[in-house]
């Protein structure tokens, strides 16, 4: 289980996203609120972003966001209009390092994962494995469920070019809902292809993680819309997403909820 949050509007600096809010993504590294199933988020640390010329970037660290040092520098002087970060608790047998670090990226995509998927080993491992191509099975570098579920709509998106984003999210839920049977799986799922954010907040036998969004938040400059698995403010302006529905940001239209 682990803390995420992804931002979209404006440029902002990196500090005024995920440092200063008064319940920041790196207070809940250390002080969640809505976590369950562990208590600090201590297992390693994520961003994501796009450069000018719309090429995805990252910066992982398997270490306790408080402890990075380079941090704070960073923050104070990297600013952009779209922001993906994750705070880690790993799940167990899943190791700690910097390939089970995300978000992960591939073909213009970042991805981050919130929940676990019960016995994955051998439940679903093995399932996915089976369906992916060659190539793309080889272009996994950690050992964890979520990497194998970017892994999953990667194989689906490869197969056919006229899938968008949201229907592959779609299509990869459908399939993980038809193998797994009766087994637990919390599968928050936050993506972006650089223009929009596509957020689920989705289980399958249990109750879902948390999750909310805001499009008016006046911490924010105008026209900022914020995907977070905790409110990073005390204000009134947040939302939960429904559970079971996929939530779509973008800066040219109204928030739009679908139900999966």
């Amino acid at each position: 289980m682990c803390r995420l949050a992804a931002y979209l509007g404006p440029p902002v600096l990196l500090q005024r996203f995920l440092l200063e809010p008064s319940h920041s993504l790196y207070e809940q590294s250390w002080a969640p609120r809505e976590l369950k199933f562990a208590r600090l988020n201590a297992d390693g640390f994520g961003l994501g972003w796009y450069s000018a010329d719309a090429t995805p970037a990252t910066y992982v660290n398997q270490m306790p966001i408080w402890s990075d040092i380079n941090l704070p520098g960073l923050a104070r002087t990297l600013s952009n209009p779209l922001w993906m970060a994750m705070v880690r608790s790993a799940t167990s047998p899943y190791r700690t390092g910097s390939a089970n670090t995300q978000p992960f990226t591939h073909d213009g995509v970042l991805f981050m994962h919130n929940g676990y998927v019960e016995d994955f080993d051998h439940s679903l491992r093995g399932r996915i494995r089976h369906f992916l191509s060659t190539d793309i099975e080889a272009g996994i570098g950690g050992n964890t469920d979520s990497e194998y579920l970017f892994a999953l709509l990667r194989q689906l998106l490869t197969s056919d070019d006229e899938l968008t984003l949201e229907g592959a999210i779609r299509a990869a839920l459908e399939l993980i809902d038809e193998w797994l049977d009766d087994r637990k799986a919390l599968l928050n799922l936050l993506l972006t292809d650089g223009e929009r954010l596509y957020a689920t907040r989705h289980a399958l036998n249990a109750d879902c993680p948390s999750l909310y969004f805001t499009t008016d938040d006046e911490s924010f400059d105008e026209g900022a819309q914020i995907i977070a698995s905790e409110r990073l403010t005390e204000g009134e302006f947040w939302q939960p997403v429904p559970q079971h529905h996929l939530l779509i940001l973008d800066l040219d239209q109204p928030p739009e909820l679908i139900r999966l």
